[in-house]
């Protein structure tokens, strides 16, 4: 593609890896070991919200159980059969279900990947500023500073 030309359309499973295996701090970013993400909305220069095409291998988990504050995520399962584990409990998912999470209830969230099998889904969040996020199972917080995500230990002191 010559320089300045725009994208119009792309195989989502063609897209590139993302290169950073997650933006969480150590020790978190290791338990992040077996996660793909293609990031297909920033190739087309959409700003507002993101879409990526995830991967999990066996045992892997899509990110810390979390919620945010301003950012409603939404998933929908291409392949495989995630657990999609909030505070409510745990809820078996499969190719064709989806499932999403309003912003500011501080339901926790997360999908593992507790098969032989890998999971292949669509994960969709806005970027709405001053986000903030919540672990509750993690000595974490976080939150959305100039489009960057900072992080910092409960009690507020920088990791």
């Amino acid at each position: 593609m010559s320089e300045g030309a725009k994208l119009i359309a792309i195989n989502a499973s063609d897209a590139p890896t993302r290169t950073k295996l997650s933006n969480y701090p150590e020790p978190f970013a290791s338990r992040m070991v077996g996660r793909e993400k293609h990031p297909l909305g920033d190739l087309f220069g959409i700003i507002n919200f993101g879409v990526n095409l995830t991967r999990l291998a066996p045992q892997a988990i899509s990110a810390l159980r979390h919620a945010h504050s301003k950012q409603d995520e939404f998933v929908y399962i291409l392949e495989g059969h995630p657990t999609l584990r909030t505070d409510e409990g745990c809820t078996q998912l499969s190719p064709g279900m989806c499932a999403g999470f309003k912003a500011g209830t501080g339901n926790a969230h997360h999908l593992i990947n507790e098969t032989t099998e890998d999971v292949v889904y669509l994960e969709i969040g806005d970027r709405t500023p001053g986000d903030e996020g919540s672990y509750p199972d993690d000595d974490l917080m976080a939150y959305l500073e100039n489009g960057l995500w900072k992080f910092a230990h409960k009690d507020g002191t920088a990791y």
